[in-house]
């Protein structure tokens, strides 16, 4: 589990594809020589494995579902990644809880940059936007934000100086894509609620407000 509270920037060394796995090369001597085999990483929001950790750089593992529903499947050599170590039993939880799962990729439409902050729009599937509510929390590429607004097709945050100047997030572009995560606490009250509604978890029904507000959610 992971807070959202990017650590350090480290950089893409080699990619090296083999078969149903990809071993990625990462150049980050600020956190390389704290981990420990097995160990897991978020790099850009993806929780993956370390399997060999060096004084400057470490080797992460990932099968091919990471590499196909994240956009690490797109890393190259010299990119630049967010990196996360896992959350320690009894350390602060600055950011939300973030299980580095993403869940699909969306597209930045729009920046808006003001005078020291900015605001990324980000064009998202419905099946993510779904989860996705004004005031809550997101993880765009492991970095823990705070939803501004949403629409049916994308949704905007707001990104203070320290995250722009200490992420990859301040040298987004338009048409970029990013790494989602939505927050899991909403997912499973969906889950839940739909459970309960009939009394058997493998049947469906669509989740409203009204059915929220049945259930004493104000």
């Amino acid at each position: 589990m992971f807070t959202g509270l990017v650590e350090t920037v480290g950089v893409v060394r080699s990619i090296d594809r083999h078969g149903e796995v990809t071993n990625i090369e990462i150049e980050a001597p600020d956190i390389a020589p704290k981990l420990s085999l097995n160990e897991s990483i978020s790099v850009s929001g993806a929780c993956l494995s370390v399997v060999k950790a060096g004084m400057t750089s470490f080797t992460a593992e990932m099968m091919e579902e990471t590499a196909t529903v994240t956009k690490l499947g797109m890393l190259k050599p010299f990119d630049r990644v967010n990196l996360e170590r896992a959350l320690k039993a009894g350390d602060r939880l600055g950011g939300h809880i973030v299980l580095g799962h993403v869940e699909g990729i969306g597209t930045v439409s729009e920046i808006s940059r003001k005078t020291q902050t900015c605001v990324i729009r980000i064009q998202a599937d419905v099946s993510i936007l779904r989860y996705v509510v004004p005031k809550g929390s997101i993880a765009i590429d492991g970095v823990s934000l705070t939803v501004i607004s949403v629409t049916d097709t994308d949704f905007t945050v707001g990104v203070i100086p320290s995250t722009l100047r200490l992420t990859t997030l301040g040298n987004l572009k338009v048409k970029d894509p990013v790494n989602l995560e939505t927050d899991i606490i909403g997912k499973y009250i969906e889950r839940f609620l739909k459970a309960s509604s009939r009394g058997k978890a493998d049947e469906q029904e669509e989740l409203t407000w009204e059915r929220l507000a049945e259930y004493g959610w104000q």
